[in-house]
């Protein structure tokens, strides 16, 4: 259930030590670490909420807690937790809010905004149809995976409040400055060998500001890279 303004019982037991199995106490132990990390309450929170190991390979299931990316297949990757909670950290995503995820890959990040959203939508889109059906099977009822070119977002769902794109991109798409709603936030990597998280806001005019060195997958389509 998305925590919207509270937080779930799951979380809180865990972040008290409440955990039973090795794979508990790894949880734990990286809720804790974000924690120190300066990641906020409510972010910390809705991560507690999902469980990693639901979307990493079976044979991965044992790594779910490590705080590194892990492949997931098609040459795709899970993000690693820690870069999960920047990015949502940066994004603010708020009760109700309606966000638009470009890159669905296994789901996990979009099932993180949508703890956050609450009663909000996330529409999140990947090129892979495999991963989205995959994806499709483990999201709540309040995400909508679709397949197509993220790099042109979703017209026909705009605006959006947040926009999340975690997947690198060479300069920030047209079509997705056009989607986001006035005063809303994006988030996205730009770049191809080096890298760098920007967060972009709109406000009558558009501001960057850079959030450090990053590397992600890239961003295949029309307003993305071409695919090699």
């Amino acid at each position: 259930m998305p925590i919207g303004t509270s937080f779930p019982s799951l979380g809180i037991s865990l972040l008290k030590g409440g955990s039973t199995t090795p794979l508990e106490r790894e949880r734990a132990s990286l809720l804790k670490g974000l924690r120190y990390r300066g990641i906020s309450e409510r972010v910390v929170y809705a991560m507690g909420a999902v469980r990693r190991e639901d979307f990493v390979p079976q044979s991965l299931r044992d790594s779910a807690y490590r705080d590194q990316p892990l492949p997931i297949g098609k040459g795709q990757t899970i993000s690693a937790p820690h870069m999960v909670a920047i990015m949502c950290e940066i994004l603010r995503v708020e009760p109700q809010s309606r966000v638009l995820e470009i890159g669905t890959g296994s789901g996990y990040h979009a099932a993180v905004l949508a703890q956050l959203a609450g009663e909000g939508t996330i529409y999140t889109i990947d090129r892979f149809e495999g991963l989205v059906e995959n994806a499709r099977k483990l999201l709540p009822a309040n995400v909508v995976p679709l397949v197509g070119d993220g790099s042109l977002g979703l017209p026909e769902y705009a605006p959006f409040d947040r926009i999340l794109v975690t997947c690198s991109a060479p300069e920030i798409p047209s079509p997705l400055l056009e989607q986001l709603k006035e005063g809303g936030r994006m988030v996205l990597p730009l770049g191809k060998g080096l890298q760098e998280l920007f967060l972009v806001r709109k406000n009558n005019v558009i501001e960057k500001e850079a959030h450090g060195a990053v590397a992600f997958v890239l961003l295949v389509g029309k307003y993305g890279f071409p695919d090699m």
